[in-house]
């Protein structure tokens, strides 16, 4: 039946004939054959949220980074079997199709990531919930290495169309820019725009677990109002006739344009203002069809702000409220920080948007209006509760030094009623620096939820074999609750289960190797130790220390070759922004360095550098489960929480880090015994810079460091540019903010007890099973549940 089913679709929505089908057409016919068994459960979940007067949670996040769909809704339908039985009768390879779905292009990062995990966790534990972002065309880029450079090429994953998504045309909203404010004869304010664009929503359906629930994930997309003047067409004005709708569209074109120019500031704040304000009109407008009274809104509404990126929103509910309901401030702002609650993912005060104020002001001058009006009001409770002048400074939404600016942060802190950290350690931190002013004054509102990865796209899809193996071996509890994994360490120093788990581990290194090799034309060693550092490209997550450890171990091996020394892989992914020109440069040396140690003969079989080119979901699903060391190394205290470390601790690999992010609450999970740990603690970073931190110092006391900062500096690995990586490393003995000198030994040190333990089999494979035994808790399911109990008040 189901067989015939996809033909069907084939055949009648496709339009093509099985005979001459090609793969991505039986790729659309599975997906849409897939798609009408998920519908009935989606208007199902709709109507029951509808008929239970239910509360529901809206999520506002810039990033989506929901990777290929068809895997995941199979996993959670529970019907991968049945479907790839159905297709292998007409010829057809599940797994061969399901590769060549594309990437949604609708994330970067971390953020993303666990934006997509929340989704799909929110339906799992039957929470009604929509997803509100925007419909990326070709989202951040495609990267290719070109050279060993960075090359950033768009990403073109709706070329050919979506089959999961579905157009809205009724849930179109007219998004306003510009113009001015004018006082309407009943003194209420009348924003007269300059601009306006129609935000039209396109919904995908999120399914969860066992297919109980599925929410929508609801994105937006840009139109102009008048797509084309016909007039200037008419005049022979071709291109200006469609200048409206390419202004438009270019709200909706690319993730993260470069803001280091005016016009790429202003295009990120209309980017945020146009889907927040798409989001809460949407938002409004459903709460008053089903409730009619607007001042219920925080009973029926719970909105998350995933970070600083959506908090234009605080001031457009304030605007809709006001403006478009007719209530008085007091009332509005009540109901807007009972409605929000806001999550912020970084402490790095770059990340902290803020505008400059001639730029919100002329684009959003009703929204300027309205943040004068809110911080009017935070200023008299900052007075009332006798903060000193400094700190009512720092608490203002408006920062009055040098170049006056809006802060964003300070505006969704005060909007929400709730403000959460991502880790344990972060959340403190926040207490103690980027908010400890706003904490004085509102001393309840900063909680903790440390994040989660959802383990049916880290395990059960990413690692079927190791999903295979604990299943025969404890059984299928962890697949609905993953803290039974817990049971999974009564068998880690079982010496046969050792044996199993590391079959798996080295199956999986073998189909990363066939990849690389297969696409980058580069053979790997599945029994060396493959030692992974896969995240976005930035100083602080310190690639630069992994590579210049590398060069130093690469000068150790030469220099000492009677040596035993470990078989590694050094595997490297991820992005860096197109503007980030130190980011950009670490990739280069990556690549230089891996040229020049993967072309010497002294070093064959010991040591590989490889940079995996266009980091994403389907290629993390790869690597994850290959790892054997996860490199967690940043600076302490600048990393809000990680999931690459939760993912690939799933996955049995041991972490390499310091006490940063979440990798503090791993280590109290797995144990202390099971993860190493090195460097400065938070609390030394601050300590060590406020004493006068001078890192020239700390190299002299370290001569493989200042070997191997001499031989990049030098040109050894750039010998057709001898500078290029002069001010990069001059950086280091110069300032290094990032503490690459003062951790460098220590690194060193635990890598050397890596090399110890790797020589020990049974010993690794014992930590490596204990790891993914103990890391049930960093389920995104807990931390939804968390969430839904103590700040959306959706369970008891």
């Amino acid at each position: 039946m189901l067989a015939e089913a996809i033909v069907d679709t084939l055949v009648h929505r496709i339009g093509k004939d099985e005979r001459a089908a090609k793969p991505h057409d039986w790729l659309s016919a599975t997906i849409l054959t897939v798609r009408d068994q998920v519908i009935d459960r989606w208007m199902a979940s709709t109507r029951s949220a509808h008929r239970q007067g239910a509360k529901r949670v809206y999520y506002l996040s810039l990033e989506f980074l929901i990777g290929r769909l068809l895997r995941d809704t199979l996993t959670n339908l529970g019907i991968n079997g049945e479907v790839s039985q159905a297709l292998a009768t007409l010829g057809v390879d599940l797994a061969a199709i399901e590769e060549i779905e594309p990437d949604a292009a609708l994330g970067n990062g971390g953020l993303g990531r666990l934006a997509a995990c929340f989704m799909e966790s929110l339906a799992t534990l039957d929470l009604p919930a929509y997803g509100y972002g925007i419909r990326y065309v070709n989202g951040m880029f495609r990267q290719r290495i070109r050279d060993g450079w960075q090359q950033e090429y768009p990403e073109d994953w709706l070329a050919f169309g979506n089959p999961w998504e579905f157009e809205r045309r009724e849930s179109r909203y007219h998004v306003r820019f510009g113009g001015e404010v004018v006082a309407g004869p009943d003194g209420r304010a009348i924003w007269e725009q300059a601009e306006r664009v129609i935000a039209m929503a396109v919904d995908t359906p999120m399914v969860g677990y066992r297919g109980k629930r599925v929410n929508t994930l609801r994105l937006w997309e840009a139109r102009a109002v008048d797509p084309l003047r016909l007039d200037a067409f008419n005049r022979g004005d071709h291109v200006g006739a469609l200048a409206q709708q390419t202004r438009a569209e270019t709200l909706t074109r690319v993730l993260y344009p470069a803001d280091e120019t005016p016009a790429g500031q202003e295009l990120r704040l209309r980017q945020e203002y146009f889907f927040s304000s798409a989001s809460l009109q949407d938002i409004v407008r459903r709460h008053v069809q089903y409730f009619g009274d607007i001042r219920t809104l925080p009973e029926k509404a719970a909105v998350q702000l995933n970070d600083t990126h959506p908090a234009v929103a605080v001031a457009e509910l304030m605007r809709l409220l006001l403006d478009e309901r007719g209530l008085e401030f007091n009332e509005a702002w009540s109901i807007t920080k009972r409605t929000f609650s806001y999550t912020n993912h970084t402490l790095l005060p770059e990340a902290l948007e803020s505008w400059p104020l001639p730029l919100f002001e002329r684009l959003l001058p009703r929204h300027m209006q309205l943040v004068y009006m809110i911080n009017a009001q935070l200023m008299r409770e900052a007075r009332a509760a006798q903060l000193e002048d400094a700190a009512i400074a720092a608490v203002s939404l408006i920062d009055e030094r040098g170049e006056r600016r809006v802060r964003m942060a300070n505006l969704a802190f005060a909007g929400s009623h709730s403000i959460n950290g991502v880790a344990a350690l972060h959340t403190e931190l926040m207490k103690k620096t980027v908010f400890a002013d706003l904490h004085r004054l509102y001393p309840d509102r900063i909680n903790n939820k440390t994040n989660g990865i959802t383990p049916r796209r880290w395990l059960i899809e990413a690692n079927p074999g190791l999903t295979a193996l604990i299943r025969e071996t404890i059984g299928d509890g962890f697949l609905d609750h993953a803290e039974a994994l817990a049971a999974l360490a009564d068998h880690a120093g079982d010496a046969g289960f050792q044996e199993r788990f590391a079959a798996v581990k080295r199956a999986n290194k073998v189909a990363l190797s066939d990849y690389i090799r297969e696409h980058m034309g580069l053979p790997l060693d599945p029994d060396a130790l493959f030692d992974v550092q896969v995240k976005r490209i930035h100083e602080y997550k310190r690639q630069l220390l992994n590579i210049i450890e590398t060069v130093a171990l690469y000068d150790q091996i030469r220099s000492h070759p009677e040596r035993d020394w470990v078989p590694r892989v050094k595997l490297f992914a991820g992005k860096a922004a197109p503007s980030y020109h130190n980011a950009k440069l670490i990739i280069k040396l990556a690549n230089d360095v891996a040229r020049r140690i993967n072309a010497d003969p002294a070093v064959a079989g010991l040591l590989k550098i490889v940079f995996v080119p266009n980091y994403n979901v389907s290629l993390a699903e790869k690597i994850m489960p290959a790892a054997d060391l996860s490199e967690q190394i940043s600076t302490a205290g600048m990393e809000a929480s990680g999931t690459g470390n939760m993912k690939l601790a799933l996955n049995g690999a041991l972490t390499i880090g310091t006490l940063d992010g979440a990798n503090v609450e791993i280590r109290d999970r797995v144990g202390e015994e099971n993860i190493l740990i090195f460097g400065l603690t938070a609390e030394e970073v601050a300590r060590t810079k406020a004493e006068g931190y001078a890192p020239r110092a700390w190299i002299e006391r370290s001569p493989e460091l200042s070997q191997a900062l001499t031989a990049i500096a030098s040109g050894v690995f750039s010998p057709d540019d001898r500078q290029r990586y002069a001010a990069l490393i001059g950086g280091i003995y110069d300032y290094d903010p990032f503490m690459v000198a003062a951790d460098f030994d220590a690194y060193v040190a635990a890598q050397r007890e890596v090399d110890t333990l790797w020589r020990e089999p049974a010993r690794w494979r014992e930590k490596a099973i204990r790891n993914t035994a103990n890391v049930g808790w960093f389920s995104s399911d807990r931390t939804i549940a968390d969430y839904a109990r103590e700040i959306w008040k959706l369970t008891e």
